[in-house]
């Protein structure tokens, strides 16, 4: 039988982002890395309902020289040491490598997927911006918009938005008939 997963991106889900001008950034050093609240917990109850997580993120960061890949293994530590995470998608390209892998595109959703017999049709995807949005409607998996109260840069629709990743993770098991507490 097929698996279902939870993919959950990483800065605006995970942790804060950083805003400038109006936009969000990822952070770029260990010390601007900060967790939010509940996410530890929330993944856990997902997992205990029977969804594989897999992390599914761009960081174009460490390829343009913005984040030294220390500081990157740093905050990726961090973060597997509080979700047990059962795979890492990372893109490490930059907008103009045109890859399959970078979002919107849904080629880490689809490598998860192969790698994992996950049936995306069951599955969620859980993001902050446009780019993860239409990554997952490209893929099949149903989407989850973290509302962090900035503009989107493209125009979506998901088919649910929320606060936090605790609130997805509620709705998700309330919807799949599974308790909430």
């Amino acid at each position: 039988m097929p698996n279902r997963a939870l993919f959950i991106d990483r800065d605006g889900v995970l942790n804060e982002n950083y805003v400038r001008d109006g936009k969000p950034y990822a952070p770029r050093s260990f010390a601007e890395f900060k967790l939010m609240p509940g996410i530890g917990e929330a993944a856990r109850r997902a997992k205990a309902a029977g969804f594989l997580l897999i992390l599914v993120s761009n960081q174009p960061d460490i390829a343009d020289g913005f984040t030294p890949r220390a500081e990157f293994d740093a905050m990726q530590a961090l973060l597997t040491k509080t979700i047990p995470f059962d795979d890492l998608k990372i893109c490490f390209h930059t907008k103009n490598d045109n890859c399959d892998c970078r979002k919107p595109k849904p080629g880490m959703l689809l490598e998860a997927a192969a790698d994992h017999d996950i049936d995306l049709k069951t599955s969620y995807f859980v993001g902050d911006r446009w780019r993860d949005i239409l990554a997952g409607q490209a893929a099949g998996v149903f989407t989850i918009l973290v509302d962090t109260g900035l503009a989107q840069d493209e125009p979506i629709t998901p088919e649910k938005t929320v606060h936090s990743l605790p609130e997805a993770v509620n709705f998700i098991l309330a919807r799949e008939g599974k308790n909430t507490g």
